[in-house]
């Protein structure tokens, strides 16, 4: 593994951006965002840009991860290996390393684009969670002291994924939820906040066909008739949980009718108005499940089904004011109703052999689609697909994108950057 060294830009020449007092729905506190819904603040965010154009700043990263910096106040926090160590590298909004912490070995990822670090951290405003493969779970506050740490694996048994961890944890009032599926025991468990201490556990195994028992979704909480329920989708099975006890309220299966193997799920599912989008069938089908019910909502819950390369296989869609946007691995970008799952209007970004690994990102009407090859796409979705941009980047970006205060927070596989649009105060970029 290769260990970047922290190379800050020589700035003191040039005008930095000014921080700005953030509001709640300015910061982006877990993967996707506030609410886990892939939707930024309103704001004027960048169409144009590359490597060295309208970049505010851009750093070099410690190690190798895919995780997505989150962001809090003037506080950004970024996972990676750190020499062969689970590591978490915290910086001003501005680009400046305000702290570095390692918390012990980590485990290598298998996949090309795996690593130890892909789970992205979640924080309260007062605790930053991080998940790393090698089951470690941290808390610090946000001046980097530890509050606490546990490894899951240790505690509940090794890891039994074919690939590599995926799942984010979520913060649920003063816990913080983490999902394991996989071959073996699948679990949801909720970790005290102050204490590390395990709030509860509750059971989610279901014996499934080969690799369909595996999952890398993370979990999604939602107020469902005026209830906070945590929403889960993995092993063939979306199930609804109380979210102060864990305890199942409903479960909706068919996604695997033939009982299939093989049939892992990566995309998680996507929530709005009550109504959950779940991509299954490795990324050929789509559902649309109404929230709530109790027991088994199979039959009673679905709206409607689309089958035949109408989903995504790794990128999470998007559901906005009674719209679903999805992009595929492949570049297709379609638009439907999230109440009939009828198609709205459709669009292709350019073909190329990479795929797209980050999840879509949607800042007002702009949709930011990253292709792993490092080529970001803007596209203009207010009506119907256009395209706005097509950005390089110049090196692998596997993360999902970070929007925040009309700028975009870019994870490559060496560098962090923060890009403006035209006319914000700027820097040379430097390698």
């Amino acid at each position: 593994m290769r260990c970047w060294l922290i190379s800050l830009l020589a700035v003191s020449c040039y005008p930095m951006l000014l921080p700005a007092p953030a509001s709640a729905a300015d910061n982006w506190p877990q993967w996707r965002g506030p609410g886990g819904r892939g939707i930024a603040a309103q704001g004027d965010y960048p169409v144009k840009f590359s490597a060295a154009e309208n970049v505010a700043w851009k750093v070099e990263l410690p190690g190798r991860g895919s995780s997505t910096p989150i962001v809090w106040d003037e506080l950004v926090f970024v996972t990676s290996m750190i020499g062969d160590q689970d590591g978490v590298t915290c910086y001003t909004i501005d680009g400046e390393q305000k702290w570095q912490k390692t918390f012990g070995p980590g485990r290598e990822g298998k996949h090309r684009n795996g690593t130890g670090s892909n789970p992205t951290p979640a924080t309260d405003g007062k605790h930053v969670v991080l998940y790393y493969k090698s089951g470690r779970v941290v808390c610090l506050d946000l001046q980097g002291e530890e509050r606490w740490q546990i490894n899951l694996q240790e505690k509940y048994g090794k890891d039994t994924l074919w690939w590599d961890l995926g799942t984010s944890p979520i913060i649920v009032g003063h816990s913080a939820v983490i999902a394991v599926m996989h071959a073996g025991e699948g679990y949801l468990v909720a970790l005290d906040l102050e204490s590390g201490k395990v709030a509860w556990k509750r059971d989610r195994t279901y014996q499934r066909p080969e690799e369909a028992d595996q999952a890398y979704t993370t979990p999604h909480l939602a107020n469902i008739d005026g209830r906070d329920v945590i929403v889960v989708w993995g092993a063939d099975h979306l199930t609804g949980h109380d979210a102060a006890t864990g305890a199942k309220l409903w479960e909706a299966g068919g996604f695997n009718p033939n009982d299939e193997g093989f049939f892992r799920v990566i995309a998680s599912q996507a929530i709005g108005d009550g109504i959950a989008v779940v991509p299954y069938a490795r990324g050929k089908n789509l559902a649309g499940v109404k929230l709530g019910g109790q027991g088994d909502a199979t039959q009673s819950r679905r709206l409607w089904t689309k089958e035949g390369s109408a989903g995504a296989d790794v990128p999470t869609p998007i559901v906005r004011q009674g719209k679903v946007y999805v992009l595929s691995d492949g570049g297709d970008v379609v638009c439907r109703d999230l109440k009939t799952g009828d198609e709205l209007w459709s669009g292709k970004l350019p073909r190329h052999r990479d795929k797209y690994y980050a999840s879509p990102i949607l800042a007002g009407d702009r949709l930011y689609c990253a292709r792993e090859d490092g080529m970001v796409f803007v596209v203009d979705v207010s009506q119907e697909f256009k395209l706005l941009g097509e950005n390089d980047m110049g090196e692998r970006i596997i993360a999902t994108p970070a929007p925040v205060r009309d700028s975009l927070l870019l994870r490559g596989e060496q560098h962090l950057l923060r890009i403006v649009g035209d006319g914000a105060a700027q820097v040379t970029a430097a390698e």
